[in-house]
């Protein structure tokens, strides 16, 4: 079964760690990407960049409005995710808390459905 993890970061955290400490994240994300890979556990798992290049939509009543940013308000944005195999949620949250930025943010994961209920959405 297939599990979408969204980190949840916040970027003045990255913004203000020290550029080695940051060095050293990201290679221990990259071994720990590259580890899920030879296991055959990642299916992908891509950044985000800065949420202050993202644009929120909405159609209401048939009129489209486009907002800067994220949608919420928070401290955390979501900042990349990664799509992984698993045999179920308990599987799936293990394999997620080795992600390192869990850390210093949040992970959420979700199972994924291969398509769409024809019963109900959720």
């Amino acid at each position: 079964m297939k599990f979408l993890c969204l980190a949840y970061e916040e970027e003045r955290v990255f913004t203000e760690m020290p550029h080695e400490e940051w060095l050293a994240l990201r290679e221990e994300t990259l071994a720990y990407v590259e580890k899920l890979d030879r296991e055959g556990i990642l299916v992908d798992a891509r950044p985000l960049r800065s949420a202050t290049r993202a644009a929120t939509l909405r159609v209401r009543d048939g009129r489209l409005t486009v907002t800067d940013g994220p949608f919420a308000e928070t401290k955390e944005q979501l900042g990349g995710f990664f799509l992984i195999e698993a045999a179920d949620l308990e599987e799936a949250t293990r394999i997620a808390s080795g992600w390192p930025s869990v850390r210093i943010g949040t992970i959420e994961v979700r199972p994924v459905d291969e398509e769409l209920s024809t019963e109900q959405r959720y």
